[in-house]
């Protein structure tokens, strides 16, 4: 069954897969990018694709949402999943339900961070970033991308409706919310939180392991994979079309304080558009 890791862009679920890889699939809990493989995109091209179902169809491609979650679960494993899409219903048409959805982790970030971090990663303005994340807007569908998350579509909506969109799962109590601030500064803590939920959806006792769990979060902190960035490529990593140099993925971290480095203007306009959420988050 899929356990989905949800967030906007730019929010921590790239650190949330590292830890959970180097968890789920090491023996001593060793971090290294091609351990982020084992956690693949939804929506993705290629899933569809080997459905038999026609990408270029925007229509049945959400059509068989559920048909491809289907399929992945015909494995009889517990499977995570990354999404950055908010959990919509088009025409009828679920994003997921919870015939294929075991739970769901929904990482959440102060947007006043997070807007920085999105322009830097997309190669745009503050500004655009901004806008991009106070209005309902979709991306990728770019068949020729050579970025496989570009290549389908994604209904990203805005921040906040794509954070409330997913507190559905609190119903069937099947969601926890982890806050990337936490993830920065207790990572420990909050990886045996995330790991307890997933156990208790399991039904399976969780059982600490210390010397894998220290392992773990010494190999995934920032510095460490920035500084893994630069020996080696990251595969989620941008060019920047300008200069055609790589974009760093892990560029401020902990560094990038709104404070500091983001214009008021921009700040008001985040936090006017996002006060509901931001109170309920206690970024306000």
């Amino acid at each position: 069954m899929i356990i989905w890791l949800a967030s906007y862009p730019k929010s921590g679920n790239t650190l949330i897969r590292a830890l959970l890889a180097s968890y789920f699939f090491t023996q001593n809990g060793l971090f290294n990018f091609n351990l982020i493989r084992n956690i693949s995109q939804f929506p993705s091209a290629t899933i569809f694709q080997r459905l038999g179902i026609d990408i270029k169809n925007e229509k049945e491609v959400i059509k068989n949402y559920i048909k491809a979650q289907e399929s992945i679960n015909k494995k009889d494993s517990i499977i995570f999943l990354k999404t950055h899409s908010y959990l919509f219903n088009i025409n009828n048409n679920p994003f997921t339900d919870l015939n294929n959805s075991l739970g769901a982790i929904y990482i959440v970030r102060d947007p006043r961070n997070l807007v920085t971090s999105y322009a830097h990663h997309f190669n745009i303005s503050v500004e655009k970033a901004s806008e991009r994340m106070v209005n309902s807007i979709e991306y990728g569908g770019n068949l020729n991308s050579k970025y496989e998350s570009d290549r389908t579509k994604v209904y990203l909506g805005s921040w906040s409706s794509n954070y409330d969109s997913w507190k559905s799962f609190k119903l069937a109590e099947k969601y926890l919310l982890i806050k990337y601030e936490d993830l920065l500064k207790n990572t420990e803590s909050t990886l045996i939180k995330i790991l307890d939920f997933i156990y208790r959806l399991r039904g399976v006792k969780f059982n600490q392991d210390h010397k894998k769990i220290k392992n773990i979060i010494d190999t995934t902190s920032f510095h460490y994979m920035r500084n893994l960035e630069k020996k080696k490529s990251f595969i989620e990593s941008r060019i920047n079309n300008t200069t055609g140099k790589k974009i760093p993925f892990f560029n401020l971290g902990p560094q990038n304080d709104w404070r500091k480095i983001l214009d008021e203007k921009i700040k008001l306009k985040l936090e006017t558009s996002f006060k509901k959420q931001m109170e309920e988050l206690h970024y306000l």
